[in-house]
């Protein structure tokens, strides 16, 4: 079994945990729309993914 020889501080392990940092996710632009949305997803604003329309967007009807 694994013993340690000395004591590790607390300073010492607390130091192992220090660099866990939120980063800013990377977005990237629309081809069709040109707003700014996360990678690999379609967009939520006109519906295209990878140059192509995946989902078909239905406009609101004026009252």
């Amino acid at each position: 079994m694994a013993v340690p020889k000395n004591k590790v501080s607390k300073q010492r392990s607390n130091k192992r945990f220090a660099n866990w940092k939120v980063s800013t996710p990377n977005l990237s632009e629309c081809s069709q729309c040109k707003e700014l949305i996360p990678g690999h997803t379609v967009c939520s604003n006109c519906g295209y993914y990878n140059g192509r329309q995946v989902v078909v967007k239905k406009e609101k009807e004026d009252k």
